[in-house]
């Protein structure tokens, strides 16, 4: 159903775009040439995603390309709808003159400039989505019986790595962390699109290995493990990554971590199944990769949860309707005695072009008082 709900806008946003750019830009002269045009242009993700492209060089490079063009053409689609705004209010307004409006300067002024803001935006997303930041926030939380007067925790989500990823910026990533010096890293899933593991994610593998931490790497599993036919276990055994399913550990007497399987599994345990009637004596961290049941936890003996999944829209303006689906969709919230922290993730599935959010490793100094 997502599938099929992307293809519906896809057609929705392209007949909305044909005619509005044919009558609003082109001469009358010119239309036969035009559709030509824009339907060859129109149909290339489509195509692209109908035939795989595997060694066919061609093939490759137009699936690369065309990664680009839906972020493009929704960028197309706001301006070009935020062009129709002014024409409706230049009817009253009288703004520019009939005779201008209709010119030949004016037109391919106004489509020119469509085009290529809109090809800036999508430039700068690209460029957002493979620049790795930092947030950085401080809480405190009750001690109890820990050891420890303090926790330096690095967290991300939503890495998404396949054989195709860029090598590069798995070592960027690793960089940052161990420049980072924490005291643990935390994985919140879809670290590993599930259906596409083989052989070439050694590189991947091995690059993640080399993360450095006091504690170690822990990490929960999302929905996109879960579309392969197996749990990609071996995946992260052999990146150093210990797996969290439905099950708590305790860190060096200091704190509990505990891990959620995504809300996709039937199996999944209630938080109260996971965490029992249990009297904590340690401070709790809860992974979890979806942010639905947050109020739930608030009401159990958590007291930081850590989530991805929402991308923060990862592309403007979903990410407003992405804030309107969850309580807390990117950023930090303290619910009653809990504190939640959602990324918006390291990289995204789909389009590789982030204009909602950042690539964004969490760095959470937490103080046990």
């Amino acid at each position: 159903m997502f599938h099929f709900y992307i293809n519906l806008a896809y057609f929705i946003l392209h007949c909305y775009l044909f005619f509005r750019i044919r009558d609003n830009f082109i001469s009358k002269r010119h239309h036969r040439l035009y559709a030509a045009v824009y339907l060859v242009l129109a149909s290339v993700y489509p195509f692209v995603g109908l035939h795989p492209s595997g060694n066919n060089a061609s093939l490759n490079l137009l699936s690369s390309v065309s990664c680009y063009l839906p972020p493009f053409y929704l960028y197309v689609f706001l301006l070009v709808l935020l062009f129709d705004l002014f024409l409706f209010i230049n009817l009253g307004l009288k703004i520019i003159s009939r005779d201008k409006r209709n010119s030949y300067q004016f037109r391919v002024f106004a489509f020119g400039s469509i085009l290529i803001l809109s090809a800036g935006i999508v430039t700068g997303g690209a460029i957002n989505l493979n620049t790795i930041r930092v947030s950085e926030y401080q809480i405190e939380v009750p001690r109890k019986d820990s050891k420890l007067d303090h926790l330096r925790v690095a967290f991300a989500a939503d890495a998404h790595f396949q054989p195709d990823s860029p090598l590069a910026f798995a070592e960027q990533f690793v960089g940052k962390v161990n420049a980072l010096d924490a005291d643990i890293l935390l994985f919140g899933g879809d670290i590993v699109e599930g259906g596409g593991l083989n052989g070439k994610m050694e590189r991947i593998e091995a690059t993640l290995r080399k993360i450095k931490t006091k504690y170690g790497v822990y990490a929960v599993l999302g929905n996109h493990e879960g579309y392969g036919r197996r749990e990609p276990d071996g995946f992260f055994s052999n990146a150093g990554i210990t797996l969290l399913k439905d099950s708590i550990l305790k860190i060096d007497s200091a704190f509990y971590l505990a891990g959620r399987y995504d809300q996709q599994l039937r199996r999944r345990k209630t938080i109260e199944g996971l965490l029992g009637k249990t009297a904590y004596n340690l401070p709790l961290i809860l992974m979890d990769h979806r942010p639905d049941q947050i109020q739930e936890a608030s009401f159990a003996p958590v007291d930081i949860q850590f989530s991805g999944h929402t991308h923060n829209g990862q592309l403007f303006p979903l990410n407003l309707l992405i804030h309107r689906m969850y309580e807390l969709s990117w950023g930090s919230k303290k619910i009653r005695d809990t504190h939640f922290f959602v990324t918006s993730g390291l990289r995204l599935w789909g389009p590789p072009v982030k204009t909602a959010g950042k690539a964004e490793i969490m760095l959470v100094d937490i103080k046990f008082r």
